[in-house]
Order: C-alpha cells, then structure tokens, then sequence
C-alpha cells in the first residue's frame, strides 16, 4: 500500500475508533452543550461575515463540497448570509458552482452586506417560504441541466416545517451528493435549552430526519461524518444519497 491510501487507512480506522469511545463521546456531549448554552456558534465569521456556525461543521462542509464538487448548492434559511459566503468561497477556488439562498424574511441590512461581497457574483437569494410551492416552483430552474446538486436546511426547526423540506428539496439533490439538516443536535440536548424556541425535544430535525428515512431509500446517515467531528449541530442530518 502506497503512503498516500496508507494515511487514508489509518484516517478511517481513527474516525471509527472515536465512534465507539464512550470516554471521548461524553466529553463532545458536555462541550456541545455548554457551548450551545454560552452561544458559542454566534461568534464565528467568514469573511467579514457572520456564519452562525460550529467550526467542526464548516470543516465538514468544506470537505464536502470539495469532494462533490457541487455545481448548485441550494440553502435555506440565510440569516447574516456567512454560510452562503462560505459555500460561494468554496465554490469560487474550485472554479465553478452557484449557491441559492431562500429565506422567509431576507433582512434588507443583511441583504446589503451579501450583494456587496466579493463572493455575491455566485450567489442568488430568494425571499419566501422555504416550503411554500411557488417558492419550489421559482427554485427549479436553478436546479434545471446542473450536473450535481446539494442542499443544505437551516431556516425553520420545527419537525413538520423540517419534515416537508425534506419532501420538497430531496428530489434536487443528485445521487453522490447530500441533504444535509442542521441543528438535529436539539433532540440530544436538555428541554431547556429552547424554552423559547417553537422546537423542542420531541420536535425537531432530527425527528424529521429519522420519519423522512423510513419512507426514502434513497438517502442514507453518512456516520462517518458524525464520528469525525464528534462536536456537532447537526449529527444524524448529514445524509448522502445513494441512488
């Protein structure tokens, strides 16, 4: 075995490893969850942007995107806009791509910032809801001849806005590439952490994640994902489709 595949070897047998560290994996659990209590997330940027996300994912979503090489990324929920950035930054050094960002209230300072960055020749943004159909039907063209597609869902948390993302966004996302819900951490957390949230334990992505599953073979949890980062806002929402 050449030096190269060797590392990669040893890389997977790692990241299995950690899977299965009960040790490692309740350090990850405390960290995640004091973290999400001190709002650590909200502190990051990608250039000058605010990204609203953990580093451990963004890491994530870099290898992805690299690895796929996504000539349409579709989000929804765009917030400050720095995971449209981000992605468009990506797509810009591999040299090709768009990213398409809905969100139901695109505020106009945000707005401002994201049509004056750098990166805004790679970005379109529509406003709506997310699973409004004639919202659906203004996404399609986008997704019309791109080769590989990819969606990420960030706006609403609830399982049933969640549940009908999944539905409506699935059928863009071409085999190889991912589907990929955040914020699947809230049913591993303590009730109280969202107190004033309209999700919960019990209601939210990852229930929605896990009832998309059962009646879609198409997709399947990425795990190796999961073990790798072990810090992470969305574990179980990485999911690759297979066919």
């Amino acid at each position: 075995m050449n030096p190269t595949e060797a590392f990669k070897k040893e890389c997977e047998e790692r990241i299995e490893a950690q899977g299965r560290n009960k040790k490692l994996l309740d350090v990850s659990n405390s960290f995640t969850e004091e973290t999400i209590r001190s709002g650590y997330s909200y502190n990051f940027t990608w250039m000058g942007r605010p990204i609203i996300q953990y580093p451990q994912d963004m890491i994530a979503m870099q290898e992805i995107i690299w690895q796929v090489k996504p000539d349409l990324i579709i989000e929804t929920g765009i917030a400050h806009g720095g995971s449209l950035i981000y992605y468009a930054s990506l797509l810009e050094l591999i040299g090709k791509g768009t990213v398409l960002g809905v969100d139901i209230d695109i505020r106009e300072h945000n707005r401002a910032e994201i049509e004056k960055h750098p990166m805004s020749k790679r970005i379109t943004m529509i406003q709506g809801s997310a699973i409004d159909i004639d919202i659906i039907e203004q996404v399609k063209p986008y997704t019309k001849d791109q080769k590989v597609v990819m969606v990420c869902l960030d706006s609403n948390h609830t399982h049933v806005h969640v549940l009908k993302e999944l539905e409506l966004y699935s059928q863009f996302v071409t085999a190889g590439s991912y589907l990929i819900a955040f914020d699947t951490i809230v049913e591993d957390l303590p009730q109280d952490l969202y107190k004033n949230r309209s999700w919960s334990v019990g209601d939210n992505p990852k229930t929605a994640v896990l009832e998309f599953l059962k009646n879609n073979n198409d997709f399947i949890i990425d795990k190796k994902v999961d073990n790798k980062l072990l810090v992470s806002v969305a574990p179980g929402g990485y999911m690759k489709k297979i066919k």
